[in-house]
């Protein structure tokens, strides 16, 4: 367990290093983009009424909503610490978890629920003795973590049956009720009928299929069928938009959603950007000669803990012994890297 306050950056704070005047923060809901009149109208958090915002450039990185208000920041932080607090509370009386979803999020979750409620299986056992907690994980899919090869979406299972975890593959969640359960009310039981006839019966709802890009304030003609913003997969520019927009990360179809390439396309958009910026205001001579060019790294990487000391995972096609999913990811959850991330120091070399 670690303090949940390491979760949350003070945005202001980290970013003190920075002369006042180059940086201004909004906190604030997007609710329209006029790329054509180069503004952005956004909802100041606790004020009634839009503010817009003028911009010579632009980076959309508005990431995506959680169908589990558990499982992201789908709108504020007070609003995610509660749907935590109301988890937490009813968490002692349940006797039955369903989990919908076999991705990392999934797994992760059930992980995590399996070996705080049941502890683990011995060493010659493949399953607990008395588990406390019949927690049962759905999937459409053949296999669990679709990302990684089948060996270790298999090992995963294992583990996972080992902290009394039941994976059920090749069959959807068709319907829940009541339907707001685990979306809006947390703790409320649920009935959870299944695409093969089971009926399953539910204290506690988590439903991690996946994510909802948020892009309910731009234009449609700018995203993609599944509706994340079209982006050139090479300069991360929103070629539809016109000149000096860009969007990264989750809701942006640049590449799969990863903290590898997250990490790996930030840099390119910041040279592109200030490149851009240069052409525009004629310093071309100062201006790099060419774009620079993001190119996705599609070996297997991804990394998934399960309980307290187990996981799952490959970075750049290189199978990841167990322990060490653990020791890289599984200990905080990736909080050793926040401070860096936030305050740009992970990229100072890059300026």
């Amino acid at each position: 367990m670690f303090p949940q306050d390491k979760l949350f950056v003070d945005i202001a704070t980290a970013y003190e290093q920075y002369p006042v005047d180059k940086f201004h923060f909004v906190y604030a809901t997007a609710t329209a983009l006029d790329y054509v009149k180069w503004t952005v109208s956004v909802s100041l958090a606790g004020q009634k009424g839009d503010e817009t915002i003028g911009f010579e450039a632009l980076v959309i990185a508005t990431g995506a909503s959680t169908p589990s208000p558990l499982l992201g920041l789908n709108g504020s932080y007070e609003g995610l610490r509660q749907s935590w607090e109301d988890f937490r509370k009813a968490l002692p009386q349940a006797k039955t978890i369903v989990i919908a979803g076999g991705g990392p999020a999934g797994v992760e979750t059930a992980g995590e629920l399996g070996e705080y409620l049941n502890g683990r299986a011995g060493l010659f056992n493949s399953t607990p003795e008395k588990p406390k907690v019949a927690i049962t994980l759905v999937t459409a899919g053949t296999k669990i973590l679709p990302a990684l090869r089948p060996a270790l979406g298999q090992k995963a299972e294992r583990y996972l049956a080992q902290v009394g975890v039941t994976v059920i593959k090749n069959t959807r969640v068709d319907s829940v009720t009541p339907s707001n359960a685990g979306v809006e009310d947390i703790g409320m039981s649920a009935t959870i009928n299944l695409s093969n006839g089971q009926i399953l019966s539910a204290d506690l709802y988590i439903p991690a299929t996946g994510t909802r890009p948020n892009t309910s304030f731009i234009n449609p003609s700018i995203l993609t069928s599944d509706g994340r913003v079209e982006t050139n997969p090479s300069t991360l520019r929103v070629d539809k938009a016109g000149p000096r927009v860009y969007a990264i990360g989750d809701v942006s179809s640049y590449a799969r959603p990863a903290v590898h390439n997250i990490l790996g396309a930030v840099p390119v958009l910041c040279a592109n950007i200030k490149r851009d910026l240069l052409l525009a205001s004629g310093k071309t001579d100062a201006a790099a000669k060419d774009d620079r060019v993001f190119k996705e790294d599609l070996r297997e990487t991804q990394m998934v803990p399960i309980g307290k000391s187990k996981g799952v995972g490959a970075a750049m096609g290189w199978r990841l012994p167990g322990f060490l999913v653990w020791l890289i990811k599984g200990r905080d959850y990736w909080l050793w890297t926040t401070a860096k991330l936030w305050g740009g120091e992970q990229w100072a070399k890059e300026s």
